[in-house]
């Protein structure tokens, strides 16, 4: 019997860890082939890959990004091949499993919660004598009848086998996310996630923890992101995978980890701007909310001022990068609660903010009462809402709009001064800017149409003229020093308008050659020659004092001129204020 377990990955880099597990249970009785695609991989692709592997037994692995397109992966291959028995498995088919069997006249079975017990003994069952209702944890249809046993009891952890260390997955390791599990279960009820369904955490051995750790970087494993729902929950246990990761770490690689941020000691983080090095560690942290009324509704404790506390001393220390994750459309959170929840985020500046949208996940409480706040919710994965009884559609559209420049013009820092100074000096807020802003894209078509670097500088620059800003000059020359100090290469075509005339740049080389001592000791330990320094640089005016803005972070309208070289040698980019005498 020939056994394949398959999912539908969001992107190339991602690897599934479920079928892992999976086929690390199955061993040595049954020899199960992962293979692995992606969800803008062509169905037909899929299938005739899969066809062409002749197998017996097909397992998925579902969730709400890739259910739809597994549905017409499996559709197909049951046309081509009745016999085909396919299993289904994984959070988005687990709950509302009659709902399922009603839709899916072509799945097989399905295997409910934790999967390594019940797909081994529904294998074995496949083999032998077919006595499917001996399995706890298994849907299917026996006739016209709906057969669905009871979720198993839990798996004990320490006694599942590594599901990191099969030959295939080697040569990968250093091109792909690493996604590893230390624990299951969480300790909250957010009742918008499904790890509030499971009750306590449960723990792997911590030995057999380390040493699979140990072999993935021994293998040149990269990126290794820890899927705990809450790693920090017990504080002696984090800090005993810290220090292990610190002391043990091999170079170049990064640990990701969700952490609850308003239950970490101060002394945690005080060890880890210790002790960690810059770039080791990445924290993931889900503040969802800042109304309190919100966040009760959906039974969450949160305490904000301690997770301030947390994120601010953890930004200080300049190691550790934060990724916080705010949810439009939570219960009796309307566009203005929502409008104050993200600035009270952003006013902690985290290196990424994402802004995402409630989804009404299968088995979740809030879906099961979300009657009681009127949501409209896509029929079909990912169940995102379309409104609810304080949030109208036409409310999340203009969310959607802060989003969208969210991500281009914060997430990806390519323009961190001049967003800086926008959402402090300019705009009421910082929702306010990319509220104006978002909304101007949107209606320029631009969400539409693709764009180049240079395109996202012209486009803000749009903006800002159309919202005819006093201060639009030092503005632009806020976004000149953004973009030329992210330059490795000198660049062709400079998008701004404003360029300095050449016989002030003519001049302005001759003073240097003259006199490079003017530009400091940075320059002068150069020793640049005229053929370089008019090859590998070129200067450009600013509407601001660039030394005062250096020495001080101030901003002060005046116009100055700065040398910019491309380092490429060392693959970086160096800014010199010129102090200018005019010839």
């Amino acid at each position: 019997m020939k056994i394949i377990a398959t999912t539908l990955n969001a992107k190339y880099i991602h690897t599934n860890l479920a079928i892992r597990y999976l086929k690390a249970y199955a061993d040595p009785e049954y020899t199960i082939e992962l293979v692995e695609y992606t969800i803008k991989d062509p169905v037909m692709n899929i299938v005739a890959d899969l066809i062409q592997r002749k197998a017996d037994v097909i397992g998925f692995s579902c969730y709400i990004w890739n259910i739809e397109e597994t549905i017409k992966v499996m559709s197909m291959l049951k046309k081509i091949n009745p016999k085909l028995i396919l299993v289904l498995g994984g959070p988005e088919v687990t709950y509302d499993v009659s709902e399922w069997l009603d839709r899916l006249n072509d799945v097989d079975f399905i295997v409910l919660g934790e999967g390594e017990i019940t797909f081994k003994q529904l294998l074995k069952e496949i083999e032998g004598e077919r006595n499917f209702a001996s399995i706890s944890g298994l849907a299917y249809r026996e006739g016209a009848e709906k057969k669905i046993s009871p979720q198993r009891n839990k798996v004990d952890l320490k006694l599942l086998p590594s599901p990191y260390r099969f030959d295939e997955d080697v040569n990968q390791l250093s091109k792909r996310v690493t996604y590893f599990e230390t624990s299951r279960g969480c300790p909250f009820s957010c009742q918008f996630c499904l790890s509030s369904i499971e009750v306590g955490v449960r723990y792997f051995d911590r030995e057999k923890v380390k040493e699979d750790i140990r072999f993935l970087m021994e293998n040149g494993a990269k990126t290794i992101k820890f899927v705990d729902r809450t790693f920090n929950i017990s504080r002696s246990y984090a800090m005993e995978m810290f220090r292990f990761l610190i002391d043990e770490h091999l170079p170049g690689t990064v640990f990701q980890f969700e952490i609850t941020a308003d239950i970490m000691r101060p002394e945690v983080i005080e060890f880890l701007n210790k002790e960690a090095p810059a770039g080791l560690f990445r924290f993931e942290i889900g503040v969802q909310s800042t109304n309190d009324a919100t966040n009760e509704l959906v039974m969450r404790k949160q305490n904000f001022s301690k997770l301030s506390r947390t994120v601010t001393m953890v930004k200080d220390g300049g190691k550790i990068d934060q990724h916080l994750d705010l949810i439009a459309g939570l219960p009796e959170e309307d566009y203005h609660s929502f409008k104050k929840t993200f600035n009270d985020v952003f006013a902690m500046r985290p290196e990424e903010l994402q802004l995402g949208f409630l989804k009404m996940l299968r088995g979740t409480g809030l879906r099961i009462r979300s009657k009681d706040h009127q949501y409209v919710y896509m029929d079909h994965a990912p169940y995102e809402i379309l409104g609810n009884n304080v949030l109208s559609f036409d409310d999340i559209i203009r969310i959607k709009q802060v989003e969208d420049v969210l991500e281009k013009y914060w997430n990806d820092h390519r323009m961190d001064t001049t967003v800086e100074h926008l959402v402090t000096k300019v705009f009421e807020t910082p929702f306010d800017f990319f509220q104006n802003f978002g909304s101007f894209w949107d209606k320029e078509g631009w969400s539409r149409i693709g764009h180049q670097l240079e395109d996202l500088y012209k486009r803000l620059y749009a903006f800002l003229k159309n919202e005819d800003q006093d201060t639009l000059t030092v503005i632009e020359s806020l976004m000149k020093y953004d973009y030329l100090r992210h330059q490795k290469f000198k660049p062709r075509k400079p998008w701004w308008e404003d360029r300095l005339a050449k016989n002030i740049r003519t001049d302005l080389y001759k003073q240097i050659l003259q006199d490079p001592n003017s530009l400091g000791q940075e320059f002068m330990a150069l020793k640049l020659n005229e053929k370089e320094l008019y090859k590998h640089t070129m200067i450009e005016s600013v509407h601001f004092d660039y030394a005062y803005f250096m020495d001080s972070g101030t901003i002060k309208a005046a116009e100055s001129y700065v040398l910019i070289y491309f380092n490429q040698s060392q693959n970086k980019t160096e800014l010199f204020p010129i102090n200018h005498t005019a010839s």
